[in-house]
Formats: structure tokens, C-alpha cells, sequence
């Protein structure tokens, strides 16, 4: 675990004090954490952070208090994530401060969060009934069923195979497979972390039984989430060398926000699907 964690506040008793204050985003290069999964010796990739915030109130210039969903893009280029737990003592900070529009809420957020991580961040303020919020379900074949013997709880990528071997005449296939059954630890806490992942992908066939084996493999191993799915994303392209490669992460919230990683070998725009989970 990185040492500079224990300077931040997650883990820590923490008094939510009203007002706001920028200074209390917690933020942490991405370089290293991306150097330690392979990911930066890896071909070109893309993707972006999608985060929601269900518990986002402020004040208008009346002392009326204001509500709306926040979403914002993060993306992966970004040099640097912020903690969740200071990102929530962040955003509390707004629920007793004054503003004369939304627009200067949304200015202050971009100005706040671009600086806390290192790039241009999206901001979006929907209101509740905002046909954007509705919720689906991910696409493609569910492992979830699938008979299987599981004894590894420790991430594993030894359990990830192709059924036919690289170089052999079979043709290459484009598969969406998905998994709800996945969960890993927060790298500080070891609180459960749960969410839903989508593995897109062409190439030659990946073994389910094995990429289920190893998803749910990551259910003791502590990681935060957009490290987590990055090194999904480096153990599938190392290990079974696809053409093209996309792994989401749709993590359940926390404390009113949740965090939806996705890696890709392809530019693709942000996907806002919300799961009825979520």
C-alpha cells in the first residue's frame, strides 16, 4: 500500500464540517499504480472515469437549498485520481455554501476537480428526472451461471486461457461477456468494493470458465477501482493478446457516489449506462 495514504483521510475518523473547501481533495498520481499492473508498457489505450453523485446539494442565493445529480468524466489520461472519501467530504462542503446560479456551481466544480486531477473533467449537473439517470442492463453473455469450481480469491491471471492457441487458423470472434459476481477490497479499509464488469472483446476465443475463475479471483485483492480495472485490462491483453480490448467496471456506491472505470484499446465515447444495481 502507498505509504502517502496515510496522509489522506480514508481510513481516518473525519468530522464532515460544512462549507466548502477545495483543499480537501485528496488526489494521487495514477503513474504509479499504472507502472506496478503493466499497463503504461502496453499499445496505445483510452477510456475515462464516469463518476456519479447522488447526495449533491447546495445553497441559491436565498438560503434555499438545491439538489441534483452529479456526474463527472474523468479522463484516464488524467494524471492523477482522487480518493472517494475526500471527494465526499469535498462535495459536503457545498450543502451550507451560497451560489447565484448553477452555472457558478458547475464553474467552481471544473475549476476544482480539472486542478485536483490533472485534466479536463466533465461536469454535469442532471436533474433528478433527467432521462440520462434511467437504468439498463449490460450487454452480452453472462458468466454468472456457468458450473464452475472456485478456489482462488487472490487475484490469479495464470487462470486466464484462449480455448484455440494464438497463431491458429481459427477465426477470430468479437464477444461480450459479463459478470456480477465480481468484488474486491479497498486497499486501506478492506471494505467490500462490488460492481459488474464487462469484458468486450476480438480475438481469438477466451476461455469463460477461465475468465470467470479469474474475475472472481480478485475477491480478497485491494486495490482502488480505476487500478483495479486497469489491471484486468493489462492481464487480459498480456495473456491472451486480443485484437481489440474493452473492460468496464460498474461499481456499486458508497456514501452517495459511485466510480465507473473503463479501459479500451479503441477512442470510444463515455458510456453513461447505469445498472439497476447501481
Amino acid at each position: 500500500m502507498n505509504n502517502e495514504l496515510h496522509t489522506g483521510p480514508l481510513g481516518e475518523a473525519s468530522q464532515y464540517a460544512e462549507g466548502y473547501s477545495p483543499e480537501r481533495l485528496f488526489a494521487m498520481p495514477r503513474v504509479e499504480g499504472r507502472h506496478a499492473v503493466g499497463l503504461m508498457a502496453l499499445p496505445e489505450w483510452h477510456g475515462q472515469d464516469i463518476w456519479t453523485g447522488f447526495e449533491f446539494s447546495w445553497l441559491n442565493e436565498k438560503g434555499k437549498p438545491k439538489v441534483a445529480v452529479l456526474r463527472l468524466t474523468v479522463p484516464a489520461r488524467s494524471s492523477h485520481i482522487v480518493e472517494s472519501k475526500s471527494m465526499k467530504l469535498y462535495l459536503n462542503g457545498f450543502a451550507q455554501t451560497r451560489f447565484d446560479s448553477v452555472s457558478a456551481v458547475s464553474e467552481r466544480l471544473t475549476k476544482d476537480l480539472g486542478s485536483a486531477f490533472g485534466g479536463e473533467v466533465g461536469v454535469e449537473l442532471l436533474a433528478l428526472a433527467d432521462s440520462s439517470l434511467d437504468v439498463g442492463e449490460l450487454q452480452g453473455e453472462c458468466l454468472d451461471e456457468l458450473d464452475v469450481a472456485i478456489t482462488d480469491y487472490q487475484r490469479n491471471p495464470d487462470l486466464l486461457a484462449l480455448t484455440a492457441s494464438v497463431g491458429s487458423d481459427d477465426v477470430s470472434v468479437t464477444q461480450e461477456l459479463t459478470t456480477h459476481l465480481f468484488r474486491s477490497l479497498c486497499p486501506v479499509t478492506a471494505q467490500p468494493d462490488w460492481a459488474s464488469v464487462l469484458v468486450s472483446y476480438t480475438g481469438a476465443p477466451i476461455d469463460r470458465v477461465g475468465l470467470l475463475r479469474y474475475l472472481v479471483s480478485y475477491r480478497q485483492h485491494q486495490a482502488f477501482h480505476e487500478t483495479t480495472i486497469e489491471r484486468i485490462y493489462a492481464d487480459i491483453w498480456e495473456r491472451c493478446q486480443p485484437e481489440k480490448l474493452s473492460v468496464s467496471g460498474r461499481f456499486l456506491r458508497r456514501g452517495g457516489l459511485d466510480i465507473n472505470p473503463t479501459r479500451s484499446s479503441e477512442f470510444e465515447p463515455a458510456d453513461m449506462l447505469r445498472l439497476s444495481r447501481q
